[in-house]
């Protein structure tokens, strides 16, 4: 299987959901466009796409004017039949795709939060096997309403909408189950100006929270990303 990856922000990897593909054989053709890399024309050389997150919001056309082209690509990989993963800014970029409103600002969640399944994800092919509530790691500040048709999967305190799907396997998460021990290690340091600006003590809580949540996310995190790579 050959899945195009667009990757639209700095240190923001494929984490599990990489391992998950790895595991399958999957040829992966990366494309940073927010550095001048050409998106497709189309899904006709590829059988699943993933798009991931990155600190600009979904409506950041005037700085990242290759949004709008990314729109068409991921309506034609549905159109087609193909897998589609959108992780938390590529989930709203999914959700505006289809027609669902952004809403940038009001809901912001750093760290790991308890994601709770609707009654439709227990029979979502990727979701039925995860339980009911769970920790997973979450960074975001804006959040959607569903496109019209999406079923609606998973929600939390703060956002309501947390995971969605169109169709057979097009899939939008907000939050960051790709995003697993190492990775969350990562970020805490690439990006450690930017969370000490809004999160001071986050340091201090790392290894704490890292112990009560990381291995129960991590889990969870493995098991949605195999689940999404068998649909492909």
């Amino acid at each position: 299987m050959r899945v195009l990856v667009v990757q639209n922000y700095d240190n923001t990897g494929l984490g599990q959901v990489g391992a998950a593909l790895a595991e399958a054989g999957a040829d992966l053709d990366l494309r940073r466009p927010y550095q001048g890399d050409p998106l497709p024309q189309d899904a006709g050389e590829h059988d699943a796409m993933v798009v991931l997150g990155g600190g600009q919001n979904a409506l950041a056309d005037e700085e990242y004017p290759y949004f709008p082209a990314l729109l068409e690509l991921t309506r034609d990989f549905a159109e087609k039949d193909r897998s589609v993963l959108g992780i938390c800014l590529g989930g709203q970029l999914l959700a505006r795709a289809f027609g669902g409103d952004n809403h940038i600002g009001g809901a912001t969640e750093f760290g790991w939060h308890k994601v709770s399944l609707t009654p439709a994800a227990k029979l979502d092919p990727v979701l039925a096997a995860l339980p009911e509530q769970f920790p997973i790691f979450e960074w975001h500040d804006d959040t959607f309403a569903l496109p019209e048709n999406a079923v609606r999967l998973a929600g939390s305190a703060v956002a309501e909408n947390q995971a969605f799907r169109l169709g057979r396997a097009v899939y939008g998460f907000q939050f960051h189950f790709e995003a697993d021990t190492p990775m969350v290690r990562d970020w805490s340091t690439s990006f450690a100006a930017t969370i000490a600006e809004r999160h001071p003590d986050w340091n201090d809580r790392l290894d704490n929270e890292l112990a009560g949540n990381g291995p129960e996310a991590d889990a969870a995190g493995l098991a949605i990303a195999r689940a999404w790579v068998a649909t492909i």
